[in-house]
This record gives C-alpha cells, structure tokens and sequence, in this order.
C-alpha cells in the first residue's frame, strides 16, 4: 500500500519546477500574449484572459527546456489553437442551436430590422456550408486567418484553402441570390 506521501505526489499534477517554469513564463509573457490575442482576435478581455490562462495550464505538461527554447512560439501556437477550438465550439454550438429552435426563428425573424435580418439569413447561409467549405471560410474570414495558417491548422495543402474557400464564397454568392 501506497503511503500518503507517495499518494501526493502521484495525483499532484505539477512539481515543483514545473510550476517556477510556468510561474516565470507567466511573469516574462503574459502581458505581452495578453496584449498579440487582444490585437488578433479581436474578441473580448474576458475571452483572451481565459485563453491566455487555459494556454498556461497546457505549458505546465511541457518540460522547461522545451518550453524555455522558443517561449513566444510556444505560447503564441498553444493560443491560437485554444483559439481555434473555442471559434469552433461555437461555431457548432450556434449550428446544432440553429437547428433545433426552428420554430422559434419563425418568431423572431418578423420583429428583426433590415439589417439585422440582412445578418441572420448571413449566418443562415453560412451555417448551410457543409463542413469542410464552412471550417475554411470561418477561419479565414472571421479570425482573419491567412490560407497558409488555416493550411497548418486543418493540415491540407494551401491550394486545397484556396479552392475550398472558392467554392464556400461561390455558395454564399448563390445563396444569397435566392
């Protein structure tokens, strides 16, 4: 049998030099990944302030010499992934939303102004786009990715962005005919 020490230690999930590495990380950049998510995302505070500490939750797993060889690349790619997942989330969120209150869209669309109702059948559409064109189109136009990051990110070719995007604008264009 463990004794409690040993039990400790195993279910402590920082030790003690991890949390200095993290802690002097933290002290050295988070102003300044603050301030790159701020001007990046253009999102609120709030939501850059629980990304920039989710970001330094996930540096804790990494061993201090590999997070202390490129700090600000580290930082910088560990947020804009967490980013990138929460864009997501919502993105998913506001579809499976959509779908559900149906009835209920019925209702507000006829007390909506004309550029609001301009805007909803704008995310109608693009909630249309099936996921492989809608992933591309909302990364680039709404995070303001450029194609050879959303390349990186979705892990295909530069010219696969490209022609996806193509085809999800060239969806929107006819959609929004109708």
């Amino acid at each position: 049998m463990a004794s409690r020490d040993e039990r400790k230690a195993r279910a402590a999930p920082l030790q003690p030099e991890a949390v200095s590495a993290v802690d002097l990380l933290y002290r050295r950049y988070s102003g300044w990944l603050n301030r790159m998510l701020s001007l990046r995302l253009r999102t609120t505070s709030v939501e850059v302030d629980d990304i920039v500490q989710e970001t330094y939750v996930r540096v804790a797993r990494y061993p201090f010499d590999e997070a202390s060889r490129h700090p600000k690349a580290l930082l910088m790619r560990i947020a804009v992934n967490l980013a990138r997942d929460n864009m997501r989330r919502n993105v998913v969120r506001g579809g499976l939303f959509d779908q559900s209150m149906a009835a209920d869209e019925a209702v507000e669309t006829a007390s909506i102004g004309p550029d609001q109702d301009h805007l909803l059948e704008l995310k109608r559409v693009i909630l249309r786009l099936p996921p492989i064109y809608r992933d591309v189109f909302v990364l680039s136009r709404f995070t303001g990715l450029t194609y050879e990051e959303i390349a990186c990110h979705v892990g295909i070719s530069v010219k696969t962005v490209e022609w996806r995007m193509s085809k999800a604008l060239a969806m929107c264009a006819e959609w929004m005919r109708d």
